[in-house]
């Protein structure tokens, strides 16, 4: 059986498609490539309209829907819907009992499908928007949308076509009056330019912005470096082990709600990735991470940012009785959703008018008011079936906007700039978070007192040096680094000697001279260092100064190695090199590796990486996909007037 209307409401939706310019379709592709990346790309318009309608894309794109648009679209549906079974009436309800079958043979009968056009002036008349006014034109608006982004169709004789499966998505929503306007988040008089006018806050959100944006920033680096040298295990059943979360969590210098979210924005940014190993899966960072480090910090920020924007996820939200987690696919579609209708309904908020952020709901929502309430009614309005639709809204929408906080996209009750440039564009963030970030330092300031000052960010390689060679101390608005006898030992095992290392922080010194104590520091840790050698053999120390070899030998601490001499100026230990390398150390001496062939094994800390994942999809694969439904020439090179578009019929 064939429902010739439904087709005809096909033909409607190509034909529209097909008027499109290559960019407008290119830009429908965009908008709607979450959805369409689920199925094999369209190769004719027939079939981008037939994906575009079906239930499974229907299901994710009315969740994006403001209240405008989804009540236009549930209206005409409803319009739809009756004027089909007036038309032709369906089969009689099953009967008490019936099997599944019939059920669900009753619920798909064409009758309850919207396969029949229906004229706007009906939709506008169903909205109480006749009369010119706003309600008529946010109708107006909210249609044209709708034809936008091929969720309605207008047909030859000027009636509007819905995808026939919009009555099952939206006939269980009770979406009130139409509302031309959103509500506003805060009482009026609360927002009275008199009112903000006596308020008077700390500091402003740009400050408040700057401020976390910039510790955000060296967490992150924090923690990725962290990963580099000691991968993540995850758990059997998936997610990270918690031991796991709070060591990265002390590593990034991070409570583990955040570690979590950091987590989950990385691997969705592509720096991170997990891999099977023969001990089981693990986090690492990727190749693109070493490309991250060179990148300024609003560059590398960017990413992070822009994937917390489209994360389906809340990860710092865990309802009770789960374990927290990481690093596990998220399948909450309906977070994005809810980002952009808490963003969207804060940006209306004066400064000044808006409150702190309240501390999250622990219980579930009462019908008592909280200091949701008017938040969630107003971000109702920006996407009605992603807010107070959902199970535990208020929680979600709590923890939704903590974490925008710590981002540095929320500040006062308001939306900072970076957060205005976030809800504008995700992907453009480079310019505001510049603004945001001071200029990555190359130069430390080095003290007497055996430490380097880096008054700001320190650069990688500026990082990367003092890192090798002092043991940082402290984090905040400067970063501090301390030498010290073990610290440098770490330089010289690393392959450094002491005329490269004075060399090297030379010329990392603002002042280009390093002061005189940390000189002889250097010099003191040189000359003791590789006064003995450990051997791969099992193992051996060796070295020229017998007296040193007796004192070994005869030493409390050590003889958990059982070492023995066996010539005056070599010892044997039970145990392998590097066992014997950390007791010796433990134990305050200084000793190198030594190769079988004689030579002094240069240490360095390890460095993960894993494969990098797929690449990202080519931003000019909308516009060419658009070209070649079109049926255009991909190469712009080519003659316009040689450029036919395709009729419906071709499609």
């Amino acid at each position: 059986m064939t429902n010739l209307d439904a087709v005809e409401g096909l033909d409607a939706l190509t034909r529209s498609l097909a008027r499109r310019t290559p960019e407008q379709l290119a830009a429908l592709l965009t908008r709607h490539a979450e959805p369409l990346a689920r199925r094999p790309a369209p190769t004719e318009l027939r079939g981008l309209a037939s994906t575009l309608w079906s239930y499974e894309t229907l299901h994710q794109l009315v969740v994006h829907l403001d209240h405008p648009r989804l009540t236009v679209l549930a209206t005409a549906a409803r319009l739809s819907q009756e004027r089909a079974g007036q038309a032709a009436p369906g089969p009689a309800a099953p009967a008490p009992g019936a099997d599944y079958q019939s059920l669900m043979a009753h619920r798909l009968s064409f009758a309850h499908l919207a396969t029949e056009p229906v004229p706007a002036q009906e939709v506008f008349a169903a909205l109480d928007a006749t009369s010119p006014g706003p309600t008529r034109t946010a109708a107006e608006d909210a249609l044209h949308a709708l034809c936008d982004d091929g969720l309605a169709a207008p047909a030859e004789d000027g009636t509007i076509v819905v995808p026939p499966r919009a009555p099952q998505l939206l006939a269980a929503h009770d979406l009130g009056p139409f509302l031309a306007h959103a509500p506003r988040p805060v009482p009026d008089e609360i927002a009275a330019p008199e009112e903000r006018a006596a308020t008077v806050l700390p500091t402003s959100p740009h400050d408040e912005s700057r401020a976390a944006v910039a510790t955000l920033a060296a967490t992150v680096e924090r923690l990725l470096a962290s990963l580099a040298t000691q991968p993540a295990a995850l758990r059997k059943s998936g997610g990270l082990a918690v031991r796991e979360i709070k060591r990265l969590a002390k590593a990034a210098g991070a409570g583990e709600p955040h570690t979590r979210l950091l987590l989950d924005l990385t691997l969705a940014a592509g720096l991170i990735a997990l891999t099977r190993t023969p001990s089981g899966i693990t986090a690492l960072p990727t190749g693109a991470y070493d490309d991250w480090l060179t990148r300024p910090p609003g560059a590398r920020l960017a990413p992070v940012l822009a994937a917390w924007s489209d994360l389906w996820d809340v990860p710092t939200h865990t309802p009770f009785g789960e374990t927290p987690t990481a690093l596990v696919r998220g399948h909450d579609r309906h977070a994005p959703a809810l980002r952009h209708a808490l963003l969207a309904a804060l940006a209306t908020v004066p400064l000044g008018a808006g409150t702190p952020l309240p501390a999250p709901p622990l219980t579930e929502e009462t019908d008592h008011h909280t200091p949701w309430t008017d938040l969630l009614l107003a971000a109702d309005w920006y996407r009605p079936l992603a807010v107070t639709r959902r199970p535990m809204a208020e929680e979600r929408a709590a923890h939704t906007l903590h974490e925008a906080a710590y981002l540095g996209l929320v500040a006062h009750g308001t939306l900072t700039p970076l957060g205005r440039a976030l809800l504008t564009d995700p992907h453009s963030l480079d310019e505001p978070l510049a603004a945001l970030l001071p200029p990555l330092l190359e130069r430390a300031h080095f003290q007497a007192d055996l430490t380097a000052v880096v008054p700001g960010r320190p650069s990688a390689a500026l990082t990367g040096l003092l890192a090798s060679a002092a043991d940082r101390e402290s984090e905040g608005h400067a970063v501090t680094w301390r030498f010290t006898p073990h610290s440098v030992r770490r330089a010289l095992d690393s392959g450094h000697t002491a005329a490269t290392l004075l060399e090297d922080l030379t010329r990392a010194s603002a002042s280009d001279t390093l002061p005189q104590p940390l000189g002889y520091l250097i010099q003191d840790a040189a000359r003791a260092h590789g006064r003995m050698r450990v051997l791969p053999a099992a193992c051996c120390i060796r070295s020229d100064d017998e007296a040193l070899l007796k004192e070994l030998a005869a030493h409390r601490a050590l003889r958990a190695l059982g070492l023995r001499e066996i010539a005056p100026t070599v010892l044997v230990s039970g145990r392998p090199p590097a066992a014997t390398l950390d007791a010796l150390r433990a134990a305050g001496y200084a000793p190198a590796l030594e190769s079988d062939t004689g030579t002094t094994t240069v240490e360095r800390l390890p460095a993960h990486r894993a494969t990098a994942p797929a690449p990202t999809r080519n931003p000019q694969a909308p516009l060419t996909l658009a070209h070649r439904l079109l049926g255009l020439p991909t190469d712009p090179r080519q003659p316009a007037e040689d450029r036919q578009p395709a009729t419906a019929g071709d499609a």
